[in-house]
């Protein structure tokens, strides 16, 4: 194990990450891994442009749901394509530096994917509990604004995180028991005192980790009061029928993540259940969104009409 030393910092040329070790059939879970890897990067990348291309969608929640597309195509872009190729390629060293940047970029996106469920969240409020209002409110312009605030203020404190691993030394194992460089693995593996950067990772996992949730669903339990007050059933379910698809989406995120913590009991089983919950919901999402939304299932059937009517009309005059 080679060593670079500053005064009493010591950090590991490289690190070697473990992944599934004596693990049965791992290479059809990297192909599965794969899979959902591309099937994220196709229906991320048709939920941007049909976003993007259809002026009847610029509106302040498709805002969201286009943010969300955006850090999804670019976590899984960040996370995937190095952990096939430290597997499937047998490449498990990873320099210093390298680590750091790897780290930066899964653990920014999959905050800018936790805030934009938050924005949706409050989108979903106050369209239903004060819908007069929501014009007022709720804009193409406050979206703007608030992901722009996300994604300056998401990407100061990521970086002040990743910073602080610069201030640990590993001098006693540079093994990385984990898929990627997993920010609380390294945490946990410095040989000085790192009680201070215990406290900050304690700050900051409440911060990214537990408020969002707890947002969210206090901004549902005042949609539930406010459906309550509706007095036909056929009213409660249509303005319901609007949370259908962010409903969908925050369980597809939290779930894998609650079944991680709560099931896994070994190093493989861990390393499983937080692959898959940070690659199955940037592949679910945009099949919700797209399964969900009266919206863009018009546009797309729209679209493969447009696309088909050449092709009957050719084979109707071939008849």
């Amino acid at each position: 194990m080679s060593f670079s030393q500053n005064i009493s910092i010591v950090h590991p040329e490289y690190f070697f990450i473990t992944g599934l070790t004596d693990a049965p059939y791992s290479t059809y879970f990297y192909i599965f891994v794969f899979i959902t890897y591309f099937i994220s990067v196709i229906g991320n990348l048709i939920v941007l442009l049909i976003i993007a291309l259809h002026r009847s969608l610029h509106s302040p929640m498709y805002i969201g749901v286009f943010n969300l597309a955006l850090a999804d195509i670019a976590e899984t872009n960040a996370l995937i394509p190095y952990m096939i190729k430290l597997f499937v390629f047998d490449s498990r060293y990873i320099s210093f530096n390298a680590c750091l940047a790897n780290m930066f970029f899964v653990n920014f996106f999959i905050t800018v994917q936790t805030y934009t469920l938050v924005v949706l969240a409050f989108d979903r409020f106050i369209a239903i509990c004060l819908p007069l209002r929501y014009n007022a409110i709720v804009n193409n312009k406050f979206m703007a604004i608030v992901f722009s605030v996300i994604w300056v203020f998401n990407t100061c404190m990521v970086t002040m995180t990743t910073s602080m691993i610069t201030t640990l030394s590993f001098c006693k194992s540079n093994v990385i028991e984990s898929w990627y460089c997993d920010y609380d693995r390294l945490m946990r593996m410095p040989c000085n005192d790192s009680s201070i950067h215990q406290f900050m990772v304690f700050i900051i996992e409440a911060f990214f980790l537990v408020a969002p949730p707890f947002i969210i669903l206090l901004s549902y339990v005042g949609i539930f009061l406010a459906l309550c007050k509706i007095t036909t059933w056929e009213g409660r379910f249509k303005a319901l029928k609007t949370c259908v698809s962010h409903l969908l989406v925050v369980l597809s995120f939290y779930l894998p993540i609650i079944s991680n913590i709560v099931v896994a009991s070994t190093a493989n089983a861990r390393i499983i259940g937080g692959t898959l919950s940070l690659t199955l919901p940037p592949m679910l999402n945009p099949i919700i969104y797209v399964l969900t939304t009266a919206k863009i299932k018009d546009l797309i059937r729209k679209m493969l009409n447009n696309r088909s009517a050449p092709i009957r009309a050719n084979v109707s005059k071939l008849l």
